[in-house]
């Protein structure tokens, strides 16, 4: 009897074994459809609400009924076919979509003509997306080149509690009554600074493109640039790299913080929903913790303990250790300088000579630890060598925290393909 079952476990294993080769085995030629590869080619971090008593206001209105919502954004990658990703992450109901339609942008509010598919999702029309999830979009035939803009439109025919969105954005969506999702223009919409639901694209390629995850706060977000000119680090990077054939994705969200939660969950709880998970993810860029130092005993966080150099230290390896896990590079980003930042506003405490130590020393571990793969020292790029705990005048939006666009293509250029991917 031992026997026997000795030898139909083996069997089992074996028919288990070949069944998991032949569904890695790629088909034979003339045998289906040609060889592809999912990657992504642009995302917008998904975020909570927060209090109206946060000194910060999310903008977004309490709901969206019967309306249409119109997004617009930037590729990296390009391809023949893509998938859009929308989000419900932090939904306590059944986010319902009830068409939804992608399309080349004609800048504003408009779609280039001939360009606008419908979205299925399983071969619907629309789709229900439970709380806490995400939906994929089935591929649609869209060829777009790389750093193509598009245009999103989704449908919400029900009260839809806006639960799930990205605040600031740089990029203006526009809000129409009724389903507007195939229209061409949309005349007299309402202006949205910021976005709902919409968090990812993918594009097919016919062979694995290396894609690289900007992972950061505000300065990756791209506070302080131009809106609607997608000037925005990533956005120069992933002008530099479109040529080589390499991704870009920001995963960056504004006053994120890597131990804090409020605008946007700590780094580690998202790390793998917004970094990890992208398709054809090669390497993670990451520059967060100005908001961990900055925050407490400002209007932030006035009641949050002072930040330490250990403490950030510590969540930086926890964040390497996962990326190293999945296979992923992790490059360490330094912190830039934030003398006077936000001063003459409610939020000037954010800076202080104690906080800045901080940052220096931070700045040092990112530097020597070689807790990650490579650092790319952003702080020497963009700090004033004349006064070196401020950005430098040229690369200052003005708020002092915040660089300008001349400041993040800066950015962008402190990135080569060694550092990137160790080559």
């Amino acid at each position: 009897m031992n026997r026997r079952l000795t030898f139909l476990a083996l069997a089992s294993s074996a028919v288990l074994s070949l069944s998991a080769a032949a569904a890695a085995e790629p088909p034979a030629a003339g045998a289906g459809a040609a060889l592809s590869v999912w990657a992504g080619s642009w995302s917008a971090s998904p975020q909570p609400l927060w209090e109206d008593s946060f000194v910060l206001p999310t903008g977004m209105p309490a709901e969206l009924r019967g309306q249409t919502l119109r997004e617009t954004l930037m590729l990296s990658l390009g391809g023949r076919r893509l998938r859009v990703v929308l989000s419900n992450r932090y939904g306590a109901q059944p986010l319902v979509i009830g068409a939804a339609r992608v399309a080349l942008s004609a800048g504003g509010a408009s779609v280039r003509p001939g360009t606008d598919r419908a979205l299925a999702f399983g071969g619907r029309p629309g789709v229900t997306v439970a709380p806490g999830a995400q939906a994929v979009s089935d591929p649609v035939e869209l060829p777009a080149p790389a750093l193509a803009e598009l245009a999103v439109s989704t449908y919400f025919p029900q009260a839809t509690p806006v639960t799930t969105f990205h605040w600031g954005a740089q990029q203006t969506g526009a809000l129409v009554s009724g389903d507007a999702t195939a229209a061409a223009d949309l005349p007299g919409a309402q202006a949205l600074q910021g976005r709902a639901f919409l968090a990812g694209v993918w594009v097919e390629r016919a062979a694995p493109a290396p894609v690289v995850a900007a992972f950061g706060d505000s300065l990756t977000d791209g506070n302080g640039s131009t809106p609607g000119a997608n000037r925005r680090w990533p956005d120069f990077l992933a002008r530099r790299l479109a040529p080589q054939g390499v991704g870009v994705v920001n995963a960056g969200i504004s006053g994120a913080r890597v131990w804090g939660d409020k605008m946007g969950v700590n780094a580690m709880a998202r790390f793998d929903a917004d970094v990890l998970s992208q398709p054809g993810l090669r390497t993670v860029v990451m520059l967060m913790g100005i908001n961990d130092i900055g925050w407490p005993d400002s209007a932030f966080a006035p009641g949050d303990a002072p930040m330490t150099a250990a403490r950030l230290a510590e969540g930086y390896r926890q964040l390497a250790e996962a990326a190293r896990a999945r296979g992923v590079r992790i490059v360490g980003g330094t912190i830039a300088p934030f003398e006077g930042s936000l001063h003459g506003t409610p939020l000037s405490g954010h800076y202080n000579p104690a906080k800045d130590a901080v940052r220096l020393e931070v700045n040092r571990w990112i530097r020597e630890s070689g807790a990650f793969d490579a650092v790319v020292d952003f702080d020497a790029v963009l700090r004033d060598p004349a006064h070196p705990a401020r950005l430098l005048p040229a690369y200052d939006s003005g708020d002092h925290l915040h660089p300008s666009d001349d400041g993040y293509q800066a950015m962008a250029q402190a990135l080569d393909l060694a550092t990137l991917f160790g080559r």
